[in-house]
């Protein structure tokens, strides 16, 4: 389950599958209070580190010295990100819980959405060291395998939102749209329900335009790496070029696909509003007591030390330390 704000501007970034969503999931998997349910939200977010590792694992098959460094560098993106991201995440749904039982315009909502995207970029900027330090260390094989990674990740975006009829990819999504929407407040009616549906069936959203997209980011991932590994590059050489790939990752050097993501986001903040002023009191207090407990839940994570499990352990560190990264 995923949570229900994030989720409403989370196509900017999802399903990247550029270097961003891959080696960014150092920093972004941190996040795991913002992608289950609130009941779950504190055992996710400590178990984070771990989940992230096995997330990244799977693009690139790491050895044993690639696992113990990844490791020691996830456990401290997730002390950054406790406490100087869960704080503001906090702070935010606070705020937009005092907007929720008004009407709201499609305005207010991107500003929601801006708000989101600095969060985003704040993390992905933390987590271009961590990407510098394993560069070097990776070998042809590896990125053999995350090119096979990426190719396994367009089909199965080709399977979920391009095969089919226009009907039935319209269903799909909006069955996702009706389940993210119901998470925030609560089973939808008739009249809500048509609301979404008019607004998806006339979405700026194209598939076709977001898998080319994806492809031009996985292509720039592969082409910042190559020169990179055994060791062709210090991390401190490595670091001006994974800095400039994350930057064209999270903004486009296509002017088409910018104007096109532009249009989307238009489109998802319209929806919202619609969908939201829709909606009944109680519905609407439904959302603000939804917010409410995510707002509590990261404030209190904030606030907790790490678990023993969790540090940074002092043998790994020396081994960076020693070996330059």
């Amino acid at each position: 389950m995923k949570f229900p704000v994030y989720c409403l501007w989370g196509a900017r970034t999802a399903r990247a599958g550029s270097l961003l969503r891959i080696i960014g999931l150092a920093a972004l998997l941190p996040l795991a209070g913002l992608l289950t349910a609130c009941s779950v939200v504190k055992l996710a977010y400590n178990q984070a580190p771990e989940l992230a590792y096995l997330q990244l694992d799977g693009y690139f098959d790491f050895s044993d010295a690639q696992t113990s460094r990844v490791k020691d560098e996830l456990v401290k993106v997730q002390r950054w990100h406790r406490n100087t991201q869960l704080p503001a995440y906090s702070d935010f749904l606070k705020k937009w819980q005092g907007l929720l039982p008004r009407e709201l315009d499609e305005a207010t909502v991107c500003s929601a959405a801006g708000e989101v995207r600095s969060s985003l970029l704040s993390i992905s900027g933390r987590s271009e060291s961590i990407v510098a330090e394993l560069a070097p260390t990776l070998d042809r094989q590896q990125l053999n395998y995350l090119q096979r990674k990426f190719s396994k990740l367009n089909r199965d975006y080709q399977r979920d939102f391009i095969e089919g009829t226009p009907a039935e990819r319209l269903e799909k999504r909006l069955d996702k749209a009706i389940s993210r929407a119901e998470m925030l407040y609560g089973t939808l009616e008739d009249r809500q329900l048509a609301v979404l549906r008019a607004q998806m069936a006339q979405s700026a959203f194209d598939a076709n335009i977001a898998l080319a997209e994806h492809r031009r980011r996985q292509q720039d991932a592969l082409q910042t790496l190559t020169p990179l590994i055994g060791g062709a590059a210090t991390p401190a050489q490595a670091a001006p070029a994974v800095r400039a790939y994350f930057e064209r990752s999270m903004n486009s050097p296509n002017p088409a696909y910018r104007a096109y993501q532009d249009r989307l986001t238009r489109d998802n903040c319209r929806t919202l509003a619609l969908l939201h002023n829709s909606t009944t009191p109680a519905q609407r207090a439904k959302a603000v007591e939804t917010l409410g407990n995510y707002a509590r839940d990261f404030t209190i994570l904030a606030a907790q030390d790490p678990a023993p499990s969790q540090r940074v352990s002092s043998a790994g560190t020396g081994q960076l330390l020693a070996l330059g990264f």
